[in-house]
């Protein structure tokens, strides 16, 4: 099973992302939130080619990485969920959890702490917002949550099956949350009890330290609750709030080149 999954892990990733960017194109087409502010396939093309940066990097600097990773653990019998043997349903679901609760932390981590901010600036430096900049980070970020994931494998000791479905659920949740998709109220409403949703990881992006400063949650909406960082609705309405960092809404923030040395230039504090 496990060797099934390192073959085909690539290709499952790769086509649940590809189907998840095509629904959602098509769906902010459709059901726009925003009016974009700046050209569409400029910004495109430079967060994607960013995202196809990272995936190059990150192969690079870590060839056991994810799945290969857990097999490793599993094989050696490092981590928790391997010592106490629990059944293959719950380890993913442990995982999933503790994963998820991992990424919340390390996020509020890179906006709390000066250097990673810099770094971690980049991804808030998008002068539109629809589901390409979820996937709009700088490759230094890019490798110290490859870092962490590793580590986080290994001393919980996840499956193959956990960790592939924990990436496939993030990189899809990363598009749907940052899309410029508008959802009926009451959809809305519904599924931010268990997810984040676009119109909550909004608020996170906009110009205001208050409202930058909350909903650090990705995938599940109750940590930002538990630890008292959630925030419902911006002060202005969703169509009319800024987004972006202070310093950084010119059109410049939508070429590639200039997001990699983004880091390196001053601006306002996280």
């Amino acid at each position: 099973m496990n060797n099934l999954i390192a073959d085909s892990e690539s290709s499952i990733r790769l086509a649940i992302f590809l189907g998840m960017f095509l629904l959602l194109a098509v769906a902010e087409v459709l059901f726009p939130r925003r009016k974009p502010a700046y050209s569409k396939p400029k910004r495109w093309l430079s967060n994607l080619s960013i995202s196809a940066l990272n995936t190059l990097v990150v192969r690079i600097s870590f060839p056991i990485a994810g799945v290969a990773a857990a097999m490793l653990a599993q094989d050696r019998q490092w981590g928790l969920l391997n010592q106490l043997a629990v059944a293959p349903w719950l380890n993913i679901l442990i995982f999933l959890l503790l994963f998820d609760l991992a990424i919340y932390w390390q996020h509020r981590l890179f906006h709390v702490v000066p250097w990673l901010w810099r770094f971690h600036r980049m991804h808030h430096t998008d002068v539109d917002y629809d589901l390409t900049t979820g996937s709009r980070f700088h490759p230094f970020s890019i490798l110290i949550s490859a870092a962490i994931k590793i580590a986080l494998v290994i001393v919980l000791g996840a499956s193959a099956a956990a960790i592939l479905i924990a990436e496939v659920v993030l990189n899809v949740t990363a598009m749907f949350n940052h899309s410029n998709l508008k959802l009926p109220e009451g959809v809305d409403r519904v599924l931010r009890i268990i997810l984040v949703t676009p119109d909550m990881h909004r608020v996170h992006h906009s110009t205001d330290s208050i409202e930058h400063n909350s909903n650090f949650g990705f995938n599940f909406s109750g940590w930002d609750r538990l630890f008292g960082s959630y925030l419902d609705q911006p002060k202005m309405s969703h169509a009319d709030m800024d987004i972006g960092i202070n310093g950084f809404l010119d059109e410049k923030s939508t070429k590639l080149t200039y997001l990699l040395i983004q880091p390196f230039k001053n601006s306002s504090n996280p």
